[in-house]
């Protein structure tokens, strides 16, 4: 062999290297598809196990489903068609409403009472406080909501609530009413909603009236359970009527006669119960009684009832 020849061991040793760095990578990654083979492994086992486990939960809730409602069933049967009659006697309930609320062509005034339509804002009160002086005044003022669109009322399963058909005044109307001139002594009764007692004590304070009671109506349905109805926070189910003195107590008045809260059925839109009248009759018998924003729902023997409504 020659000086100048290479020797063949070099492409040997290449060929030997080259070989077993192919062998290294393949058997890294054979051990990397069976490192990620056991892995989906693990994760189809957990999955499989994991249907299994929602496939119980599923029959456990059918089968309670089915439990109860054969219990419903049961009920249904023992109560013999209740709930079609609570059905149909709160659908009464309603059409009786709606129907004391536009039904007026039948109506019949009562036959000693004195209503006078009038605007309370333009009514020339000094003549009528010249001709007599009351025991009592009843106000059930318009006060102005807060909202555009005020409603009232339960909302119904439609989402539906019954609209506020009246004028509402401000504050500054209702308070320049020439109350005092009206009254020397006696009660006055005011019903005030939520957002105006303040306004209402205010009113009272500047008319010369000192507050001595309040009346609560708890509002009742035709079934006698609470009739709920709008609220901002929550669902209001009563009325309050605030009650002032102003000097001396009537002739006759009587004390102790009655309690402060009227459980009674909700009736008319804003129409009020009619034991607030019997008990304010009881208080001062035969006295001078003077109704302010009246309506004919609330027209009443020996009352004079003014607004613009009648």
């Amino acid at each position: 062999m020659s000086k100048n020849e290479k020797s063949p061991l070099i492409n040997v040793e290449d060929d030997t290297c080259f070989t077993y760095s192919c062998e290294v990578e393949c058997a890294t990654n054979h051990s990397n598809n069976l490192s990620k083979d056991s892995t989906l492994e693990v994760r189809l086992k957990a999955l499989l196990d994991r249907e299994t486990e929602l496939k119980l939960q599923i029959d456990e809730l059918i089968e309670e489903i089915t439990n109860l409602e054969a219990i419903a069933r049961n009920r249904s049967k023992s109560n013999g068609g209740n709930e079609e009659e609570n059905k149909e006697t709160k659908k009464n309930g309603i059409k009786k409403e709606v129907v004391e609320e536009v039904c007026w062509e039948e109506f019949e005034a009562p036959e000693w009472c004195v209503p006078i339509k009038a605007d309370v804002l333009t009514f020339e009160w000094d003549e009528l406080a010249k001709e007599c002086q009351f025991d009592v005044i009843l106000m059930d003022p318009p006060w102005q909501l807060a909202t555009h669109a005020p409603t009232r009322g339960q909302q119904m399963n439609d989402g539906l609530k019954v609209a506020i058909a009246y004028q509402q005044l401000p504050d500054v109307c209702i308070e320049e009413l020439p109350i005092p001139q009206l009254q020397k002594n006696g009660f006055l009764f005011i019903w005030v909603i939520n957002n105006k007692y303040s306004k209402a004590f205010e009113m009272m304070k500047k008319w010369g009236y000192t507050y001595c009671d309040d009346i609560t109506w708890v509002k009742q349905t035709v079934n006698r359970r609470m009739a709920k109805g709008h609220g901002f926070y929550l669902q209001h189910a009563k009325e309050t009527c605030l009650m002032g003195r102003k000097g001396e107590d009537p002739p006759e008045c009587n004390h102790s006669i009655s309690s402060d809260v009227i459980f009674s059925e909700r009736r008319g839109q804003s129409q009020k119960p009619e034991e607030l009248y019997e008990m304010i009759e009881e208080l001062v018998p035969n006295g001078n009684y003077l109704e302010i924003f009246g309506r004919k729902n609330n027209l009443r023997d020996y009352w004079v009832t003014i607004g613009n409504e009648l």
